[in-house]
């Protein structure tokens, strides 16, 4: 038996390197049926709704801009540009105008072209999160059904799949940015495992060479950046999860002195990987801007630039190009800081930091009285609306995950607990910005890794000898499918009666 400050010469290989049970044929089909599952939940009558063939709630922001976009495109390297005044100060960064430009390109300015990209990184965040929980639990088969069967099932999933919006969008690329970082850290456990075989770990451990999927997990991050700023706080979280994971790893394989080994191995490159290339990455995909002679700000004379940054030493001295960029970013930065709840700035549903945890204050995105069968008046509405019996257990779930993790040292659940840290955690302090619960599409993902994760841990619990783990997930499990079905027709436009209608209206803030 070694101790942490020896260096084992032959580590315990089941101790050591963990194994995942071999994917089989019923592997392949427990994929399978839920990714169908998923695709006829995103795809099936995903251009049902509009606002008499054009764009609906959001979608009027993104959905025009990247027609214009599209439009103004004259090569595929550049790119093209928002540059239409009507708008205002556009306060997105490209990228996702960009991917959705991309379905119009193939389908027209259409429902269909402006939200099929959502619709595929709805199914491709499904798909992610099933292998992500089957790479935390080393292929536990019943936390990838619960992690594909929830997250097919979530209502704000669901919903942000079937909108020409950015959120599903910068979703997709922050899962992915985990998704890489999880398979980073097996191949870096592999990389150990051979340095501890061959009795070369040293004090601080080997170096580990070069990292592509951390670098993937970067070029994600970058991409989650280049939609929504709000891809900085994901860069910092899991840049700092990368470390610490390294450091974990490092003392778990006989590194003498592990918190020194990832300083002085680990951080530069995981900056170069995590926080460099992200920024790279974001400030390329603003390439078109610089480009086009007509884009926001462009050539904005000198004597308009903000006296903020006219003040900065040096300023003056930077090229024009970059002067007006810098100008840009800074009127975005102030829109975002005066967008308050003090400043006057109210909507009717607009819902804070804290409603996110139990799905009290869903959005509503479409509305529409009409006559059913018989002559009943009937409503259709479009809600973004957390399925109830995955969100109002979301907190105790994140609670259990930070007990695990802080308690038992469960890395598995830092994943859980970074994550919904990264997703809430920075709007909670800002709480007085106007905040809406489309917001919180980053965060339920996480929420989901959560539930597949206790699912493993339960799967083996028995009372009196009877399976009593597999028998609360079972039910759970039948609580959310029930539930996503029942709530259906508000997610989905689906006319009602009114009094059916009023049935799935549990609390005054959901209408």
């Amino acid at each position: 038996m070694t101790t942490g400050l020896q260096t084992p010469p032959h580590p315990p290989e089941p101790v050591l390197l963990r194994q995942r049970r071999p994917w089989d044929r019923l592997d392949t089909w427990i994929f399978a049926v839920l990714i169908t599952l998923t695709a006829l939940a995103r795809l099936v009558g995903l251009t049902y709704a509009t606002d008499n063939g054009t764009p609906l709630f959001d979608e009027k922001h993104y959905v025009p801009q990247a027609w214009q976009v599209l439009e103004s495109t004259r090569d595929p390297v550049s790119g093209g540009i928002e540059d239409n005044p009507g708008f205002g100060l556009i306060v997105h960064p490209p990228v996702g105008k960009q991917i959705i430009a991309i379905g119009e390109w193939i389908f027209g300015y259409n429902a269909l072209g402006w939200r099929i990209t959502s619709a595929l990184a709805g199914i491709a965040v499904v798909a992610m999160l099933m292998d992500i929980a089957r790479r935390l639990t080393r292929g536990s088969r019943i936390a990838v059904v619960i992690a594909g069967a929830y997250a097919l099932a979530d209502g704000v999933l669901f919903v942000s799949s079937r909108v020409g919006m950015l959120d599903m969008l910068q979703t997709l690329f922050i899962v992915g940015a985990v998704w890489a970082l999880l398979v980073d850290q097996e191949d870096v456990e592999k990389r150990l495992h051979a340095a501890a075989s061959g009795s070369v770990l040293g004090a601080y451990g080997p170096y580990l060479g070069y990292r592509w999927w951390r670098l993937l997990s970067g070029a994600f991050l970058g991409l989650s950046l280049g939609i929504k700023w709000s891809g900085l706080y994901y860069i910092a979280a899991f840049g700092l999860f990368s470390v610490f994971s390294d450091v974990a790893l490092r003392r778990r394989f006989g590194a003498r002195h592990p918190v020194l080994g990832g300083l002085v191995r680990d951080t530069a490159p995981a900056l170069r990987d995590l926080v460099a290339a992200p920024l790279v990455i974001y400030f390329l995909s603003w390439r078109s801007w610089f480009a086009e002679e007509t884009s926001v700000y462009r050539h904005l004379p000198s004597g308009d630039l903000d006296g903020d940054l006219t003040a900065l030493p040096l300023f003056d001295k930077l090229p024009e190009a970059i002067r007006n960029y810098l100008h840009y970013q800074y009127n975005v930065l102030q829109f975002h800081a005066e967008l308050t709840t003090s400043n006057g700035h109210n909507h009717p549903w607009e819902s804070k930091p804290w409603h996110w945890l139990v799905s009290y204050r869903p959005m509503l995105y479409y509305s529409t009285d009409t006559t059913c069968a018989g002559g009943r008046e009937c409503k259709g509405w479009i809600m973004l609306f957390g399925t109830p019996p995955i969100w109002w257990l979301l907190v105790p779930v994140v609670l259990w995950a930070a007990w695990r993790w802080i308690r038992h040292r469960d890395g598995r659940y830092a994943v859980v607990v970074t994550g919904f840290l990264a997703s809430w955690l920075p709007w909670a302090i800002s709480y007085d910005r106007q905040m809406y619960f489309f917001y919180a599409t980053a965060l339920i993902p996480f929420v989901i890794i959560g539930y597949a994760l206790i699912a493993a841990d339960l799967a083996g619990w028995k009372f009196r000898e009877k399976p009593a783990g597999r028998a609360i997930v079972t039910i759970h499990a039948a609580l959310v499918l029930a539930a996503f079905i029942f709530w259906l027709p508000i997610m989905t436009g689906i006319p009602l009666p009114t009094e059916t209608f009023n049935l799935r209206f549990w609390l005054p803030s959901w209408s």
